[in-house]
């Protein structure tokens, strides 16, 4: 009986060796496919990629027309129609016979 449990215990010491490279492998592999930046969250990635790029074409959009109104307050130049209409807004400075319209940009 010693001679086998002595033989089991060398054929255990010779796969544990193998056993845990193989652990270990499987481990990075798995991180690599299934992992926070794996194979699989690539995919997810891209879409976030897209969506950033659609906000900052938005937000690009809005600083361009942002320029533009800051431009015409430039006070070397001012747009007197710009500047009309902000002191109106801004300040409620309408004269009882103006008639005011909305209107949407």
């Amino acid at each position: 009986m010693g001679g086998a449990a002595h033989k089991s215990m060398g054929l255990i010491r010779r796969a544990a060796l193998p056993a845990l490279a193989l652990i270990i492998i499987g481990n990075f592999a798995t991180y690599a496919v299934a992992g926070p930046n794996g194979l699989l969250a690539w995919g997810g990635y891209n879409r976030a990629l897209e969506e950033r790029q659609v906000e900052l074409a938005k937000l690009e959009a809005e600083r361009d027309h942002l320029r533009r109104r800051s431009a015409l307050l430039d006070p070397r130049k001012a747009d007197p129609d710009m500047a009309d209409e902000l002191v109106r807004r801004d300040l409620g400075l309408v004269r009882p016979d103006e008639v005011i319209v909305p209107l949407e940009d």
